[in-house]
Order: C-alpha cells, then structure tokens, then sequence
C-alpha cells in the first residue's frame, strides 16, 4: 500500500549497473570478494568498541567507519572542513544507500535518522543500535512528530543528528525533494544545518550507481556488487553551514540547493510536502 505522504522514487533495479572494465576476471573478483567479505564481517565484530564511553570516541567512529568503506572497496575524498567542535548540529545529505551512513560517519559521526527495518538486518542491525539510531517508520504518519521532537531535544542536548531529507533512495543519478519535516527539529531547536554533498564514481571518475540500493534490491545483492567492484570513489563536499531560521521550508530549500548544485539534473518524480 502507498500512502500519500511517503515519498516514491522513481529509481529503480534497472539504475544499478556495475562496468565490466570495473569488475574484472572471475578468479580476481572472487579472490577480491572474499578478502573484503571477511575483513568487514571481522570489523562488524568490534563494533561494541563504539559503545563504549571514552574520550575521542567521536575519532574512534570516524576511524571506524573509514576502515567499513575500505572493506567494501570505496575510497574517500572531502573537500571543505566540517566545524568539529560545533555541538547541536544537524547533518542532512541526499540518500543513495546504506553506505551514507558510513560515508557521512567518516566526517561527522553522530546519530542518524534511519528506517525502523534497519534494526533488524544482519550485523548492521547491532551497529544501527549501538550508533543510537532515531528509528523512523515511513508508513506511519502519526509517528513522524514524535521523531521531530526526538531529534529537536537531540541538538538541543548538542548532539550530532543526520537525516536524510529525501526520504527514500535514489540511484545517484536522480534525486528528490528536501521534505521540510525533520528540519523543524532546526528550527525549533535554534540549531544550525550542515550540508553535505555527496556523490559516488567510479575509479575513472564517472558518476556510478553501484552504491545505490534502490527499488527491490536486497542487501546481500548490494554488498556483493560493491566487493566485486575494483573500487568505487566517494565524494563529499561539505556545503556552507545554514542558520535554521523560522521558516522550516525555506530553510529546507536552501539546503537542498547547497547539496544538489546548480547543475544537479531535475527532480525524479513528484514529492508531497510534509
């Protein structure tokens, strides 16, 4: 069942495409799958480390998620310098896959804005919990303000907050619109927005989409194109910081225009507002 209010991308399995040139012989891809599977499943074993309260813990989760990216063959590149001893921020970039969270938890670590299943998926579900996520269930309206108020008490307690506007994925080529929703818990919080931009490549440079998990792709199906990749880069550039203002629209559309650019390709099909 659709509701209304719940975003529709118009992305779906046929967006994902993985280049042979990028993929390469069956022995070597084999060989690639098994040492990135097996140093990513030994890293998701330490993953109780980061609940742990210590100083440099927020060092420690950025480490962390850096060695995840290196075990599912991505390499990183920021450009810009996030304020690190800004407290009460929140965090918003479009959403391509699962992998976001450990791309924006390279360069800010906090807590994320995150559907309720992810809870429940194998491995990541412990490291979604021991991350405190704000689960959001997207199917049900009446539990969106709830959410809000959670993440606006959140910044007010200067915690670091990342959401994902779009509300769904899409497949890096298109994008969505910023749902002014969780940018109310800004405003009403008097807490600054940091912008991200993030885009995926591949090793040449050309935009990619085999991060992307969208439509009824699955997550075994997503990790194993990501590990049979020869490697795929991940940009990110963080924007100028946003006041929140008072207007949680205008707020959300100066937003999305630092993270989608100037020459961001049009909308991929029709967005209510929040």
């Amino acid at each position: 069942m659709i509701t209304p209010w719940v975003p529709q991308a118009g992305c779906d399995e046929s967006c994902v495409t993985a280049a042979a040139e990028d993929v390469g012989r069956r022995l070597a891809v084999t060989l690639r799958a098994a040492v990135r599977v097996s140093a990513a499943l030994v890293l998701l074993a330490m993953a109780p480390v980061l609940a742990v309260p210590a100083p440099g813990r927020g060092r420690l989760q950025r480490g962390y998620c850096r060695l995840m990216l290196r075990c599912l063959g991505i390499r990183m590149t920021v450009s810009g310098g996030p304020v690190r001893n800004l407290s009460g921020v929140l965090v918003v970039s479009r959403h391509v896959s699962w992998v976001d969270i450990f791309v924006i938890g390279a360069v800010l670590p906090g807590r994320f804005v995150a559907k309720s299943d992810l809870i429940s998926w194998p491995g990541f579900g412990l490291l979604a919990r021991l991350m405190k996520v704000i689960p959001i269930e997207r199917n049900n309206l009446r539990r969106l303000p709830a959410v809000v108020a959670d993440v606006a008490r959140g910044l007010r307690a200067g915690q670091t907050i990342v959401a994902f506007p779009e509300g769904t994925t899409y497949c890096g080529l298109a994008y969505g619109r910023f749902r002014p929703a969780m940018f109310q818990a800004a405003v009403e919080a008097g807490r600054p927005v940091q912008p991200l931009r993030l885009s995926y490549h591949r090793r040449d440079g050309r935009p990619s989409t085999v991060a992307a998990y969208v439509g009824d792709d699955t997550l075994a199906a997503s990790i194993r194109r990501l590990v049979c990749t020869r490697r795929t880069q991940v940009r990110v550039q963080v924007e100028s910081l946003q006041l929140p203002g008072t207007d949680r629209r205008e707020l959300a559309a100066r937003c999305e225009n630092a993270v989608q650019g100037q020459s961001a390709p049009a909308p991929s099909g029709h967005l209510l507002a929040a």
